[in-house]
């Protein structure tokens, strides 16, 4: 990574919770603003360049989800969701909205700072993956789509930028790297998210779902990225 400090904005309504993950993250290098609610939050984007959003979910008014739902798809910030123990609904939801990963509350600090570091890991591919261009070339093509690995970028048949979050580049990234090979989930967790598959994990699952209606004509009946049953995923190209 470089030697920018990363800058987190967190934004919680509790100000016990919005002070300490300030005062953690402050002392493991990265530079904190905070929000209590989602005009602050809108306010911080205009007033900063913000590398990723710890963004609960259960906020009185406009919840989290909401905020969430009017950041994608245009503005691909790394979103990492804060949701109650047990709120495996809201985890689903934010995953399917375009939150790169979730954390349980209440939060343990320790993983709350590596969930932080492998999303940033992600979104800063071209300083984490330097060898991509040795392996696959420097762009691969999804259908009618081409994946530019170096700038990160996924680009239409007519050249328009399509919207892509740092997990959802990730496990482009890897599928191109391992064209026509099947894929388990933990092996797509593994290698685009940096941790573990567990299996109640539907991460990857609603992941493909989001990537299929980007670069499938027809995401119910996929031909570019397909379900091996009982397996994984493959990539045809």
């Amino acid at each position: 990574m470089s030697d920018v400090q990363p800058k987190i904005l967190v934004c919680d309504d509790e100000p016990d919770v919005r002070d300490m993950l300030r005062e953690y993250l402050v002392r493991r290098g990265f530079e904190v603003v905070v929000a209590e609610n989602g005009t602050t939050l809108r306010a911080q984007l205009e007033a900063h360049e913000i590398d990723l959003i710890l963004l609960d979910i259960n906020m009185p008014g406009e919840d989290g989800l909401s905020l969430l739902r009017g950041l994608r798809p245009e503005n691909p910030v790394a979103v990492v969701m804060l949701t109650a123990a047990g709120e495996v609904i809201d985890r689903i939801l934010g995953l399917e909205m375009g939150a790169d990963d979730y954390l349980a509350k209440p939060v343990d600090l320790r993983e709350l700072e590596a969930r932080v570091k492998a999303v940033l890991r992600r979104k800063r591919v071209p300083d984490i993956v330097p060898d991509t261009s040795a392996k696959v070339g420097k762009t691969a093509t999804f259908g009618a789509f081409t994946l530019d690995l170096e700038a990160a970028k996924l680009f239409s048949e007519s050249g328009e930028d399509v919207p892509l979050t740092a997990m959802e580049f990730s496990l482009l990234r890897v599928f191109a790297e391992n064209k026509s090979r099947v894929l388990n989930r933990d092996q797509l967790l593994e290698q685009a998210h940096d941790r573990s598959w567990d299996p109640f994990d539907r991460s990857i699952d609603i992941r493909i779902s989001r990537l299929r209606r980007k670069i499938e004509s027809n995401p119910q009946k996929p031909t570019i990225i397909r379900t091996v049953r009982g397996i994984g995923y493959i990539y045809d190209g």
